[in-house]
C-alpha cells in the first residue's frame, strides 16, 4: 500500500446512469492512520485527513485534557510510516504524572470489572463551564453558516468532509479546518487557534455535524459560549451544554434554526 500525504485525491471511476458506462474520474477524501503518542507511549491511533496535522496534535492534547495550555508540549515531530504517519509528542515533566493518570482510566475497555467504570466516567467527563456574553441575532448566524460553506475548500473537491470553523461579529470567520473526521476538524481548529493566540470567549463554533457530546466537551474547553450546527444534536450533548453554559444552536441551514439551550444569546429569544 503507498501512503498518500494530500487530503484529496483523483482516482479512477465508472459511472452508470440508465444502463449507459462511461469512464472517469473523482476526486475522493484521502484517510491516513494517525498515531498520537506522548513520551514515547501510544495514546490513540486515528484515522484522519493528512493535512494541518500539528494543529491536529495540539488541538486532540488540550481538548482531551491531556495538556492545559501548549506550553505543556515541549517538541513535537511528524514522522511518515509505509503505513501512515506518528506524531511525536514530549510533555513538560511536570505534567508527565497527570497524563500516565488519565491514560490509565481511559484504558478500562481493555481490562474488566470496576476498570469500565473509570471508563463510563471519562466518557461523561464534565465540560468545562462557559461563561461568554456573546450575543448575536438571527441573520448574523445564518450568514455565519453561509460563510463556512463558502469556505469548505475541501469539501468542495471531495463532497465528503466535515469542517469546523471559528466566527466573530465584525470579523467574520477566524479560522476554518476539515477533515474526513466530525471530532478531528473540531480538534485542528482548536490546535490552529491555539498556536495563533487567539481567544473564543467572544466567537461562535460552527460545524458542518451532528452535535454528539464530545463535540461539547471539546468546544467548552475551547471557551466558545455558542455552538452553531447543521445537524442535529443528540439528547446527551443538549444537557451537557445547559450544564456548562453553552448555547447549542443546530439544524442551522439558510435561514432557519433551532436552539436547544441558553436561548438568551440569541436575541429576541429568551427575553
Amino acid at each position: 500500500m503507498t501512503l498518500h500525504l494530500e487530503p484529496v485525491i483523483r482516482l479512477p471511476q465508472t459511472s452508470v446512469a440508465r444502463g449507459v458506462f462511461a469512464e472517469g474520474e473523482r476526486v475522493l477524501p484521502e484517510e491516513t492512520p494517525v498515531a498520537l503518542t506522548y513520551n514515547g507511549s501510544t495514546h490513540a491511533v486515528m484515522m484522519a485527513s493528512p493535512a494541518d496535522l500539528e494543529d491536529f496534535a495540539l488541538g486532540f492534547s488540550l481538548s482531551e485534557g491531556i495538556i492545559a495550555d501548549r506550553s505543556e508540549l515541549t517538541s513535537m515531530e511528524v514522522i511518515e510510516h509505509e503505513l501512515g504517519c506518528e506524531i511525536r509528542m514530549w510533555l513538560q515533566e511536570s505534567c508527565s504524572g497527570a497524563y500516565r493518570s488519565r491514560r490509565r482510566a481511559m484504558a478500562g475497555p481493555l481490562g474488566c470489572g470496576l476498570c469500565g467504570v473509570e471508563s463510563l466516567e471519562e466518557a461523561v467527563r464534565p465540560a468545562s463551564k462557559v461563561a461568554g456574553t456573546l450575543q448575536l441575532p438571527p441573520k448574523a448566524i445564518a450568514a455565519a453558516m453561509a460563510d463556512l460553506s463558502e469556505a469548505q475548500r475541501l469539501n468542495r473537491e471531495a463532497r465528503a468532509i466535515h469542517a469546523a470553523a471559528l466566527w466573530r461579529p465584525e470579523q467574520g470567520l477566524i479560522a476554518i479546518r476539515e477533515d474526513i473526521g466530525r471530532h478531528n476538524a473540531l480538534d485542528k481548529l482548536a490546535g490552529a487557534l491555539a498556536r495563533a493566540d487567539e481567544p473564543c470567549s467572544a466567537s461562535m463554533v460552527l460545524l458542518t455535524s451532528r452535535v454528539s457530546v464530545e463535540m461539547v466537551q471539546k468546544a467548552a474547553r475551547m471557551g466558545a459560549p455558542i455552538i452553531a450546527a447543521i445537524s442535529a444534536p443528540t439528547a446527551l450533548a443538549v444537557r451537557v451544554a445547559e450544564g456548562c453554559g453553552i448555547t447549542l444552536v443546530a439544524v442551522a441551514r439558510e435561514e432557519s434554526f433551532e436552539v436547544f439551550t441558553h436561548p438568551e444569546r440569541v436575541q429576541h429569544l429568551g427575553s
